[in-house]
């Protein structure tokens, strides 16, 4: 992130934003104010606030360092992007598009054989995927988990259209600021639907142990019959290098792996993907979960294609009113996701590789 000089009309000189992120070799995904406007100046201040605050917080927790930026993208509106270490985290503009395709696919599969009434979120400190699970009428208890204490203050102070205090004094919310992997492991609850909103598994990150056969298998016993998981699972291109027509290009996407290590735990791995504008990429996500079915295979088609209107008609009884304020999933887009495109398909058959604590794999960070 830099802020650049921009000569005005008078010659002189004033601060415009600059913000530059490699999605994969060779690109890079920039956005830029061409003109300066007076929220412009506010929000750089913000960004020097965050900045001190974020450090002042990593010193007295003795933490990995992060910092986090906030500022507007979009001239005359109040749109905002939210940015942890350099990287893109969320934006006003398409936010929904991800923390809706993270959620309520996973939460309607448990309502087939349950209605999910607790949940586990890891991550998620911009309050926005609870947001989503608590529209469902039939939760009772969500339980959030995070690191970073400071990315769940500036989001419910600046972005409250992510949840804020909506979520925050929600009866059923729970805030644990400490390490997802470590709670799982020492938690007595045995939860509908586990949801992990986590760091992308970069190397040297702090999320790459919750992406490893040995996690999900733990968790695993923290999930009640009939119940799901689902984590976000990085880039998913629909068409992959790896199976284009370029010699010798390295692999820089997860979604693979994370699909296969997840089908080596639960009987049922599906990987699905929406496109997210602000990341510069179609997205992954899978979810898993065991069943009672005969065929695996006839399960899994079973929820990869229904018909809309049963997605509907389930979104509806668990959501109730809050089924209008969806802007993004419901039983077409459902279908569309599950989807993949035959490059994506082609890649995942292709691609064998499992995530062990001893043999990790990374996604590209630039």
């Amino acid at each position: 992130m830099t802020t650049a000089p921009l000569d005005d009309q008078n010659g002189g000189a004033r601060d415009i934003f600059v913000f530059k992120e490699d999605i994969s070799p060779g690109l890079k995904y920039e956005m830029q104010l061409k003109r300066v406007f007076p929220e412009l100046k506010v929000n750089i201040r913000i960004l020097t606030w965050l900045r001190a605050a974020s450090e002042k917080y990593v010193s007295r927790k003795n933490a990995v360092s992060f910092q986090i930026a906030l500022v507007s993208t979009v001239p005359h509106k109040t749109f905002q992007t939210l940015i942890t270490d350099g990287l893109t985290q969320s934006t006003e503009f398409d936010e929904f598009c991800y923390h809706e395709s993270l959620v309520h696919p996973s939460l309607i599969k448990c309502a087939q054989v349950r209605p999910p009434e607790t949940v586990f979120i890891g991550g998620g400190g911009e309050l926005a995927t609870a947001r989503e699970v608590l529209r469902h009428q039939t939760v009772k208890k969500l339980i959030m988990v995070d690191l970073d204490e400071k990315v769940v203050e500036v989001s419910k102070q600046y972005l409250p259209e992510w949840g804020g205090d909506n979520v925050c004094n929600d009866p059923r919310f729970e805030l644990v600021i400490g390490d997802a992997h470590e709670y799982i492991h020492n938690t007595e609850f045995i939860f509908d639907v586990i949801i992990m909103d986590i760091s992308d598994p970069v190397e040297a990150g702090p999320g790459i142990a919750l992406y490893t056969r040995e996690f999900y298998d733990f968790a695993s016993s923290k999930i009640n019959p009939g119940g799901v998981f689902v984590t976000q699972a990085g880039m998913a291109s629909a068409v992959p290098a790896t199976v284009s027509d370029l010699d010798s290009v390295e692999d820089t996407m997860s979604f693979g792996p994370i699909v296969n290590t997840l089908g080596s735990v639960f009987d049922v791995s599906l990987g699905y993907t929406t496109n997210i504008p602000s990341f510069g990429s179609d997205w992954g996500f899978v979810m898993a979960y065991n069943t009672q079915q005969q065929s695996r295979e006839i399960d899994a088609s079973t929820w990869q294609t229904p018909p809309a209107e049963a997605i509907d008609s389930l979104l509806k009884t668990q959501l109730g009113d809050e089924l209008d304020s969806l802007k993004h999933y419901d039983g077409l887009t459902h279908c569309r996701m599950f989807a993949l495109p035959k490059p994506l398909r082609t890649y995942v058959k292709a691609d064998k590789r499992i995530m062990t604590k001893s043999n990790p794999i990374f996604m590209y960070s630039g």
